[in-house]
């Protein structure tokens, strides 16, 4: 007999001899992406995603600056002291409301608008309505010199100012006649802060909306 020699037979596949599973052509791993800024050379480049544009900060509180009412306030140049009642906090007044000069006191008192700190905030706002009321016919001829405090105080973007200047605006429609024909010609100052809250939810914008409609001539 001749004997078979150790390694002459046929090769044998390597393994457990099941046939192995071969990738798919084109199999490539991912490359992890980048992030760059938008116009630039990286931007084109592969696996790069464009990072959008920051925010314009269109609702972004801006800090308040001191005003000229806490300037006149603290000199003691106003007419006014805090009094304390059963009722709570009003303003006693050292002269009468209706012998004050309407042009020189009341843009001050509406410059008071942007303060956000007591007895200031206190002293203008309520100062404020109590001249309103008893202003009459002395309201109409100080309108231009209020626009700007009342811009003013829309620019700071402050949602409790916001809604307190709109407030004043529909006291101030309502002081006297023709108030609001006035205003007109000042919309293109007052209405761009308001566009952009209007369409907010919440107590803002049902005060914007009803002060819009108060400024109708």
């Amino acid at each position: 007999m001749v004997e078979e020699k150790e390694g002459s037979g046929p090769l044998k596949p390597a393994g457990d001899g099941r046939p192995q599973l071969q990738e798919p052509l084109g199999h490539v791993k991912k490359s992890k992406q980048q992030v760059s800024e938008g116009f630039t050379i990286k931007a084109m480049m592969k696996n790069t995603v464009v990072r959008g544009p920051p925010s314009a900060g269109a609702f972004k509180e801006r800090p308040p600056k001191p005003t000229v009412f806490r300037k006149f306030y603290e000199r003691g140049d106003l007419p006014i002291a805090l009094d304390h009642d059963t009722k709570g906090n009003r303003i006693a007044w050292k002269v009468e409301i209706e012998t004050l000069d309407y042009n020189s006191y009341l843009p001050i008192f509406f410059h008071g608008l942007c303060e956000m700190t007591f007895p200031h905030e206190f002293f203008a706002r309520q100062g404020i309505h109590d001249m309103l009321e008893h202003g009459g016919n002395k309201i109409l001829p100080v309108i231009p010199q209020l626009i700007i405090p009342i811009k003013n105080a829309l620019n700071l973007r402050n949602r409790q100012i916001i809604c307190i200047t709109l407030k004043v605006l529909q006291h101030l429609v309502a002081s006297a006649d023709m108030v609001g024909r006035a205003l007109v010609p000042y919309y293109r100052q007052i209405l761009p802060i308001l566009s952009i809250f209007k369409n907010m939810n919440g107590k803002s914008n049902h005060l914007t909306t009803g002060a819009l409609k108060q400024f109708s001539p």
